[in-house]
């Protein structure tokens, strides 16, 4: 589980059965001080997030389990948008 922030959306006409219905949002992992970490990704929005949010996102078996697909080809979910974080960092 980590932090990131929604830097834009993937628009498709053609997907797999299970994506159907499904947002699809570019995130960007964050670190505790909202700097950007790593690269970018792909996670299948399940909290109706949008661009320049900070959001909570899930990956494996923990993401597909957030819709009941376990035959999805789910790697990413989000599931929650974070209004703040507390740290002693």
């Amino acid at each position: 589980m980590y932090i990131a922030k929604v830097i834009g959306n993937v628009v498709t006409t053609q997907k797999n059965e299970n994506l159907m219905g499904k947002k699809l949002l570019i995130v960007q992992p964050l670190d505790i001080k909202y700097l950007p970490q790593g690269e970018c990704e792909v996670a299948v929005d399940s909290v109706g997030a949008g661009e320049g949010e900070i959001v909570l996102v899930v990956s494996g078996s923990s993401a597909k389990g957030v819709f009941d697909s376990p035959n999805s080809p789910i790697d990413r979910a989000i599931v929650a948008i974070v209004d703040s974080i507390g740290t002693s960092l």
